[in-house]
């Protein structure tokens, strides 16, 4: 890590929070070619796509308010004590620009700058976009070898395609990832599964592959500590992703989402599942399919960056731990 206070945010005592230029935790804004780029640990980078969206859009404008409301943010974990800023190196790397009227090509686009941050070895914390963009971002971090993911959604992601046979969208890209070779389903645990169905498609095609599926219920039944020490222990120590999207949290928390559904866990319970990921080999993260839109005031994307900082402490200390090996 750096001796200086380069990579260390904006503290609000020195600049107000409504000032300045908006960057992810008010970190610094630091371009691929920038001279310090190889010394950053943790990139925050924002995806605003929502090509896969399938009902309501809105998800592409997810970065710039995740930015906006992101100043509101504190540099320490007052219950876990982490303070993510001074354990590694974080700046924000900006948006990956896609191609709005081309699918394919911003797949590509994404895939290739998330291959750039592997090179370099800068873990990613991701805010997209709906769920879709967490496809090429594993294309580019789980080039050698598949790794295992902890999913908090509603929804499975699961299906094989939509609208007689197309094949990605934001409700498909965790079976793409599969079968591509990037997730081993055996190290896959999905958690907060609920709201109505088409049918049993996903859930039983996803059982198959060996991914284990965690419905609300058991959730709520078994309770939070339960749930996240079997999730830990189906992950292992080995490479893991985390996908996070926030209409795992109920809507009447975070209305501003393309496909809520009710019965979800309130903020608290949203922050407790997070925490509970201490230990985990953390590779990436997202947070995905914030539709301001839909929440214009901003309540959802507030609590989405208190969801970013609270990967991001875990985040954290995992680059660490490989680190300091």
């Amino acid at each position: 890590m750096s001796d200086d206070q380069f990579f260390i945010p904006v503290s609000a005592m020195e600049m107000p929070r409504f000032a300045g230029m908006p960057s992810f935790m008010r970190l610094p804004h630091l371009e691929m070619g920038s001279p310090r780029i190889d010394e950053v640990e943790m990139g925050l980078v924002g995806v605003p796509w929502d090509a896969g969206t399938t009902n309501r859009p809105g998800p592409r404008h997810g970065p710039r308010q995740l930015r906006d409301l992101s100043t509101m943010i504190r540099a320490m974990n007052p219950v876990t004590g982490v303070n993510p800023f001074t354990m590694v190196n974080c700046a924000d790397l900006g948006d990956v620009g896609p191609n709005p009227i081309d699918l394919d090509d911003s797949m590509a686009r994404i895939a290739e700058f998330y291959a750039g941050l592997r090179e370099r070895g800068i873990t990613p914390m991701t805010a997209g976009g709906d769920h879709l963009v967490s496809l090429p971002v594993l294309r580019g971090l789980a080039a050698d070898g598949p790794v295992g993911m902890i999913h908090f959604d509603a929804h499975t992601d699961l299906f094989d395609s939509y609208f007689g046979g197309f094949r990605y969208t934001h409700g498909t890209p965790f079976r793409r990832a599969i079968e591509e070779g990037l997730l081993d389903p055996k190290r896959v645990v999905q958690i907060g599964i609920r709201g109505t169905a088409y049918n049993t498609e996903d859930v039983d095609w996803g059982i198959e592959q060996g991914v284990r599926i965690i419905r609300i219920e058991e959730l709520f039944d078994r309770g939070i500590p339960a749930v996240m020490e079997e999730a830990r222990a189906i992950v292992g120590s080995q490479p893991t992703y985390c996908s996070y999207d926030i209409d795992f949290i109920d809507p009447s928390f975070a209305p501003g989402t393309g496909t809520p559904e009710i019965g979800g866990v309130n903020s608290f319970q949203a922050q407790q599942v997070v925490r509970e990921l201490s230990g985990v080999n953390l590779v990436g993260a997202d947070l995905v399919e914030v539709s301001p839109p839909f929440d214009a005031a901003g309540g959802t994307a507030w609590l989405g960056v208190s969801i970013m900082f609270e990967i991001m402490c875990v985040l954290a200390e995992a680059i660490a731990a490989r680190r300091d090996g």
